[in-house]
């Protein structure tokens, strides 16, 4: 009868697999005999196997310039990284071993860019493409590397008095993108994305607002859905109205030369996991060729925004099992030295489905089990809900410590979780002010905190 551990992962998957395999009953990942990781480090541990990171750019770069080729299409293909997904310098400075662009969120990323600019990693022609919506520190830091000589900063208008607000700012000639506020997908709980501008306004928007500033040229029309790159009808049917939108746009605007179809890539959340990102790849260049061909425009220059393809497979995170409670007849609950809330805030938050496997004894029977964090939250948890499937580990013994790891696990789960101190898309903590009443029923009030800085954040990512 097979119903060793090893068993139950082999039956239902392909195993192993290109990052997975097994030895000695011990789990390795990249290579990395994970177990040899434990006995040095401990647990809770998270890891970044750093050659994933350039292994997937090189992918996605590959897999476009060959679509580019076999299309004999006339763009370029500009790999951009989004740094919110994981700002911590040894992963910008891998990715940028790459001869890739990067793409920004707010004010303080333009700090970030200070800092790479000073070590190298960056130069002034490096593309920098400023998406979100921007409040005057964002606007002047991004006007500051243009004055500074940056050529290819591309900020991208969110709304139609950025423009109006950047412009005085300038004193260089200025590259702009606009944003699409793309149709959501019908499950989504409102319709229209909040950033960018809607598909019917572009045109008069430019004509309006672009076409007669001073030293400021339109270049990219940028383009981006929540669901990312799909093969389905909602996302075929929303670049073929961004391509649409952009030949219309190239009749009035000659300067305009790139589509940003932002990000999007998948990853991998489960063993079975099947994607065909060459083929996507070739569907999304032959489209906007085909398109443009119709309405007899040159095909743009297509940029990407890959954020947690770049990374997200860089990472993982190791737990140790504590204990076992066994709560009623069928629920054994296996209870892990962290908190999901904590490490892995997306699998609470969004749900979000990671792969999860046991880094030792596979070769003992397997049971099912749900896995609990060691905060008091009834939300700290991780089930089939949020699994791929029903959760499997080796049975637990409580004289042999059963460690587990979650895997893909390197794209925002730092910043979102506040590791050190970080923010989501490095937005700055608020200043904290205690209030007070007196007898007499005199207010009073102390500062308690100022607003985060960005020195400050800067040094916890490594820089």
């Amino acid at each position: 009868m097979k119903n060793k551990y090893f068993d139950i992962v082999d039956q239902t998957h392909v195993f192993p697999q290109e990052e997975f395999y097994v030895e000695e009953n011990e789990l390795y990942f990249h290579n990395v005999n994970l177990m040899d990781v434990i006995k040095q480090y401990g647990t809770p541990t998270r890891i970044t196997y750093l050659p994933k990171i350039s292994e997937n750019i090189q992918r996605a770069k590959r897999w476009f310039n060959v679509a580019i080729a076999k299309a004999d299409y006339q763009g370029t293909y500009n790999y951009c990284y989004c740094t919110k997904s994981s700002h911590f310098s040894f992963v910008m400075e891998e990715a940028l071993k790459n001869d890739i662009h990067i793409e920004t969120s707010s004010a303080f990323d333009i700090n970030l860019v200070d800092a790479l600019y000073e070590s190298g990693k960056v130069n002034k022609n490096t593309f920098i493409v400023c998406n979100g919506y921007k409040k005057n520190v964002y606007l002047d830091n991004i006007a500051r590397l243009i004055n500074d000589g940056f050529k290819n900063v591309v900020p991208i208008m969110d709304n139609n008095r950025e423009l109006e607000r950047l412009a005085p700012r300038l004193k260089a000639p200025c590259n702009i993108g606009i944003r699409i506020a793309s149709e959501e997908d019908p499950k989504f709980e409102f319709y229209t994305s909040r950033l960018g501008i809607g598909y019917k306004d572009i045109v008069e928007y430019y004509k309006n607002y672009v076409k007669d500033v001073k030293n400021v040229k339109l270049k990219m029309l940028h383009f981006f859905i929540n669901t990312g790159i799909t093969d389905t009808a909602y996302y075929w049917n929303e670049l073929a109205k961004c391509v649409k939108v952009y030949c219309e746009l190239k009749a009035v605007c000659p300067d305009l030369d790139s589509l940003n179809i932002g990000g999007g890539f998948p990853i991998k959340n489960s063993l079975s996991y099947d994607y065909d990102y060459e083929y996507m790849a070739e569907e999304i260049v032959h489209q906007i060729k085909i398109m443009c061909n119709a309405k007899g425009v040159k095909e743009p220059n297509i940029f990407t925004e890959f954020g947690s393809y770049t990374v997200a497979e860089s990472g993982a995170i190791l737990y140790s099992i504590l204990d076992q409670k066994k709560q009623n007849d069928k629920e054994h609950w296996n209870m892990i030295d962290s908190s999901f809330m904590t490490t892995l805030p997306d699998t609470w938050a969004i749900n979000k489905r990671f792969i999860m496997l046991a880094v030792n004894n596979w070769d003992k029977e397997y049971e099912r089990v749900f896995l609990g964090g060691l905060t008091c939250d009834s939300d700290d948890y991780y089930n089939s809900e949020a699994h791929a499937n029903a959760i499997y580990l080796p049975k637990f013994d409580a004289k042999k410590t059963q460690y587990i790891g979650f895997f893909h696990t390197g794209a925002y789960q730092d910043s979102i979780s506040g590791f050190g101190g970080l923010q989501h898309c490095l937005t700055p903590a608020p200043k904290h002010v205690v209030i007070d009443v007196d007898e007499d029923g005199e207010v009073h009030t102390k500062l308690f905190a100022k607003e985060q800085s960005y020195k400050s954040m800067l040094k916890i990512l490594g820089y």
